[in-house]
């Protein structure tokens, strides 16, 4: 009990059901006795709080700063403390509601077969050199094998150069269904925007500022990030690039992945085209899981955030 009100109201508690002096309870409760004793002599400016209560009647939302500017208005010449102290008597005060964050558009899961090449996710990595120099790595993943399908370090990586290495890594794999990115200047580029209007390849852009609906490159760089970058000392780019390769390989034939039941990659990629070569023995719910997560769809079908994941 801090305020002088709450202590009036126990001095006045013990001094009725316990039968205790004035004196008494106000030693137990460490009062002054002129502070119990105290009687307000402020009027009961009945007709102001009348108005403030009509007020936020008609303005349910109005906070007591709007109230004021209203009764101001009207000729009230009491201050904003006044009206402040009469509005949380009163018992008017609003409850803030919590803000939500809107979606873009509808939100509705985009559903991607569960084969290689379904759909491919790109996005950069960066780390330096001993000697200071700042170099990136472009990575891409199959994000339904997991796979790293490639990952290209050097000090500058263009627009252009991402599809050169795109094309190079369809004509050794295949044609991806979707691609998957990003907003950065390299992956909207005009170069990027011609390639695909050349090969017909369907490509998504994420919301901006919104890296977890690129999750599965983004689990795979913190991976990259935390077993590898951190635990190596690159001397020059052709050292990281032989260096990155070789962690590449082990990731995709060696390493078990936790999402994939501790299979390897390319274990699990060698599962599903079994599978899918055999259609009677197919298990059909993995055959048909959806890989990506719902997300808002944008109104532009090239440029605006499409998010897949």
């Amino acid at each position: 009990m801090v305020r002088p009100a709450a202590k009036r109201e126990a001095v006045a508690h013990l001094r009725e059901h316990f039968q205790m002096s004035e004196r008494r309870a106000c030693s137990l409760l460490a009062a002054d006795r002129k502070t119990i004793r105290y009687t307000s002599r402020r009027p009961p400016e009945t007709e102001l709080r009348e108005k403030l209560r009509d007020l936020a009647n008609q303005r349910r939302r109005f906070g007591y700063r709007r109230l004021f500017i209203l009764l101001r208005r009207e000729g009230e010449a009491s201050g904003i403390n006044r009206i402040y102290r009469l509005y949380s008597e009163e018992g008017l005060t609003v409850r803030k509601r919590k803000a939500r964050r809107k979606a873009i558009g509808t939100r509705a899961p985009i559903l991607v077969e569960a084969r290689a090449n379904a759909r491919w996710s790109l996005d950069f990595v960066h780390d330096q050199f001993a000697c200071g120099r700042r170099f990136r790595i472009l990575n891409v993943v199959d994000d339904v094998t997991r796979e790293c399908l490639a990952a290209i370090p050097d000090t500058s990586i263009s627009g252009c150069r991402v599809a050169r290495e795109l094309m190079a890594l369809i004509e050794r794999r295949g044609k991806p269904g979707m691609i998957v990115s990003d907003n950065g200047t390299e992956l909207t580029s005009n170069a990027i925007l011609k390639w695909c209007a050349e090969t017909k390849i369907d490509w998504h852009y994420i919301a901006p500022g919104k890296p977890m609906q690129n999750g599965f490159v983004e689990s795979f760089n913190g991976r990259m990030r935390d077993e590898f970058l951190n635990e190596t000392l690159f001397r020059n780019l052709a050292h990281a690039r032989d260096l990155i390769a070789a962690w590449v390989t082990d990731y995709n034939t060696e390493r078990p992945h936790s999402a994939l039941g501790y299979q390897t990659p390319a274990g699990f990629a060698l599962h599903l085209t079994t599978a899918i070569a055999r259609p009677a023995a197919r298990d059909e719910s993995s055959a048909r899981r959806a890989i990506a997560q719902p997300a808002p769809i944008g109104a532009n079908d090239h440029r605006a955030p499409v998010v897949a994941g």
